[in-house]
């Protein structure tokens, strides 16, 4: 059993010191030195979106809504899928019950709400009108031969 000598582990050491020194010396000078340069008027127009898009909701004022309006607007999300066991629109067999009901029951249940549906269908600004014209466009939608009450 030899035990190196010292030198040969020195050298070995002094080797691995050297590669290290070198390695974070050129870390540090390329570090160094200025920032680059940044255009930010040429960076905006490089990153500009080929198109946009302006969204603007149409309101229409309270009362002056049609069933159609309302429907779409609140009643669609359940009522066009089913969700909730809301009757689907369109769905006569959905609506036969609830036709049977009459007219004004069925516009009470949507005004004060009903099962899973919140009073107004939770149309909180809608008139009694407005509620009794997306009833109505509803059982259209189904089949029923209402007439819708007349705008304001």
């Amino acid at each position: 059993m030899s035990i190196p000598s010292v030198s040969a582990a020195a050298q070995r050491y002094s080797g691995i010191s050297v590669t290290v020194i070198t390695a974070l010396a050129a870390l540090q000078l390329t570090g160094c030195g200025k920032a680059p340069q940044v255009d930010h008027e040429l960076t905006a127009t490089l990153i500009q979106p080929v198109a946009r898009v302006e969204l603007k909701v149409a309101t229409v004022a309270a009362g002056n809504r049609t069933g159609e309006q309302v429907v779409k607007a609140l009643c669609s999300a359940c009522h066009d899928s089913g969700a909730l066991q809301a009757p689907r629109t369109g769905n006569a067999d959905d609506w036969a019950p609830r036709l049977a009901k009459g007219l004004e029951q069925l516009v009470a249940s949507a005004t004060n709400g009903v099962g899973a549906m919140p009073a107004r269908g939770g149309g909180t600004d809608l008139t009694d009108t407005e509620v009794k014209r997306a009833v109505v466009y509803l059982l259209n939608q189904a089949g029923g031969k209402f007439t819708e009450p007349p705008l304001e």
